[in-house]
């Protein structure tokens, strides 16, 4: 089904995006609203600063901070409804959720004590302000953000199974987050990162696509460690062989990939993801560390020197969303912390039960960003395992 030039329109498997990279140009505006018949004036919309940048959080001087995570793509509003094992239109009500894989990694690593920031964009209405302020609110640096004033936030429904698995319907034609510019962008903070966190969404359509290969080329140069879960979103591209070539084109800049069982059958087009041989084949030269989760049953890691599995927490699912999101944030937060991580085998399965807790954490209360656990919960709950 083609995207048509509707406010909304749901994105099947064979829909396809091309917009132009100047459809929205110039400085943020509202209408103002002024007397019945009378012309509306435009003022500049100066709520977090001027030209749409929000302002940073609460992190203090980036210049200080050797452990800081970017992460960059997209944020917006996850509808959850409120009974699970019901179709959309079944759904009795919807639960408000902020949301986006990048943004889940922001929080998730400022939840858990370190340092982190967002880069990316939103629309220039209430649910992108809203965005931006629960990123302040949970310690995000959020002076990366964008906000476009002829698109709208990006929304997603989602159908939640019994089982606690999900399906989705993105509202995007297109959503403020795939005009991100290459000019937009924030390069000292880029540039000033431990780690810059990214996904493959945000490389779909233009003029997006751009702005992420510029970005990560800059952290690159930089000397700043690459990290990349692609959270396939089969919907969201064109065609299935698109969405693998796309999500491969920059497989190996990454230095710290993170996929699922199901990425690993797509990638490899049908291929056993429980072979080991099948996921070696993912390992390029330059990767440091590929980790491969498997949802309550843990996690597997692959280096150039070793490779094992770390088993996972059993708990009763309620919505798995943000789940991947959040053991991204957890290891990651480690690694900012002390990349060594990577070459000691025993600190480095310590770190991913840590990781695994996270996300088992998450998938016991609805929506993603809401559930993040912070350190101190992730800690109990360790505790708990043991004994």
């Amino acid at each position: 089904m083609a995207l048509t030039t509707c406010p909304f329109q749901f994105i099947s498997l064979s829909s396809k995006l091309d917009y132009p990279t100047n459809r929205f140009p110039g400085p943020s505006v509202f209408l103002r609203r002024t007397a019945a018949g009378s012309p509306p004036s435009v003022y500049s919309f100066r709520r977090h600063v001027f030209k749409a940048r929000a302002h940073p959080g609460n992190n203090g001087p980036l210049e200080a901070q050797n452990s800081l995570v970017v992460c960059f793509g997209e944020m917006l509003i996850d509808f959850v409804p409120t009974t699970s094992g019901l179709s959309l239109a079944e759904a009795p009500a919807f639960k408000k959720a902020p949301g986006g894989a990048p943004a889940n990694v922001a929080v998730g690593i400022a939840r858990l004590g370190g340092t982190s920031a967002f880069i990316g964009k939103v629309g220039e209405d209430e649910f992108g302000y809203m965005l931006a302020d629960i990123l302040k609110e949970n310690n995000v640096n959020n002076e990366g953000m964008r906000f476009d004033p002829g698109a709208r936030t990006a929304l997603a429904f989602v159908t939640l199974r019994k089982d606690g698995e999900r399906e989705f319907m993105f509202y995007r034609n297109p959503s403020a987050d795939m005009l991100l510019q290459e000019s937009e962008l924030d390069f000292d903070l880029i540039t000033k990162a431990k780690i810059f966190h990214y996904g493959s969404i945000s490389l779909i359509t233009e003029p997006c696509k751009s702005a992420h290969i510029a970005a990560m080329k800059a952290a690159k140069d930089a000397g700043v460690l690459l990290s990349y879960d692609p959270n396939l979103r089969l919907p969201l591209w064109p065609t299935a062989e698109s969405a693998r070539e796309g999500i491969l084109s920059i497989w190996d800049t990454a230095d710290i990939i993170k996929v699922s069982e199901d990425e690993i059958s797509f990638l490899t087009q049908g291929e056993d993801p429980y072979d080991d041989n099948v996921v070696r084949k993912l390992f390029h030269p330059n990767l440091k560390l590929l980790l491969v989760t498997e949802g309550a049953e843990g996690c597997r890691y692959y280096t150039k020197e070793f490779s094992g599995r770390v088993g996972g927490v059993k708990v009763d699912a309620v919505d798995t969303t943000g789940a991947g999101d959040a053991f991204v944030a957890g290891i990651l937060s480690q690694l900012a912390a002390d990349i060594g991580l990577i070459q000691e085998e025993d600190r480095l399965r310590v770190a991913l039960e840590f990781a695994n807790v996270c996300g088992a954490i998450t998938v016991t209360e609805r929506g993603a960003i809401p559930a993040l656990p912070t350190k101190i919960a992730v800690k109990n709950a360790m505790l708990k395992t043991v004994a």
